[in-house]
């Protein structure tokens, strides 16, 4: 039987390259986004993941049990179009709110509606694209603050809900993945100075972390992962 997996931010390059393989794996595919995508073979949603009552009603018509969801949103850059601080001096509330809304709020948001929704006797992972970034023993940097800070929240976010779903789903699986640098929009400014052979393409980096969710056990739940499978530290 076909798992039936979602992708939320299936417009984006992540998203749609995460979608197009698990089409071409044979899952049921339902590829949601705000701005609405073509992806073959997948069922396209257009919806936005903070208007919960739209979200609800949207997961209502999947009548299969939930395998799989990969939540590839986030952002870096601000409607502004103002980017990673620095400093702290650079440091700007409204900045610092759209971050958090990107790279934190919206995770949660779909979470909330998406992890009661799982089955309780069966495996199922959910996944949000963190960073590298948000680990704070890591952080030998400093620097961008909004965004290590909103990528560190979601990290907490992912530790909180395998808590709890371990006390209902005991064989669920809740990660935050690290993409790598990806030639996207969002890492294009910041490419400079990226080692030879790690700046991936969105299928890629989507290859690497299709094997990731794959590989995943129940032990792993809670925990942050990058796309060569290797821990990051909280």
């Amino acid at each position: 039987m076909p798992r039936t997996t979602l992708i939320f931010g299936a417009n984006g390059g992540i998203g749609t390259a995460l979608a197009q393989i698990f089409v071409e794996n044979g899952d049921q595919v339902w590829a949601f986004s705000r701005a609405g995508t073509r992806i073959a073979g997948a069922q396209n949603v257009v919806v936005d993941p903070m208007d919960g009552t739209a979200l609800k009603a949207q997961l209502a018509q999947i009548d299969v049990p939930i395998d799989q969801v990969v939540v590839a949103t986030g952002g870096l850059h601000d409607a502004a179009g103002r980017g990673p601080e620095k400093t702290l001096r650079a440091l700007d509330a409204d900045y610092m709110q759209a971050m958090f809304t990107a790279n934190t709020m919206v995770p949660a948001m779909i979470a909330r509606q998406v992890l009661p929704a799982l089955p309780r006797n069966r495996r199922s992972v959910f996944a949000a694209l963190s960073a590298r970034v948000g680990s704070i023993s890591d952080n030998h940097l400093g620097g961008w603050h909004s965004y290590r800070a909103s990528k560190a929240a979601l990290n907490m976010l992912i530790r909180g809900f395998a808590i709890e779903m371990a006390r209902t789903h005991p064989q669920h699986i809740c990660l935050g993945l690290h993409p790598g640098t990806v030639d996207t929009d969002l890492s294009r400014p910041f490419q400079a100075n990226v080692p030879e052979g790690k700046l991936f393409t969105p299928a890629q980096s989507a290859q690497y972390l299709a094997k990731v969710l794959e590989r995943a056990q129940a032990g792993d739940t809670g925990k942050c992962f990058d796309w060569a499978g290797k821990e990051i530290p909280a």
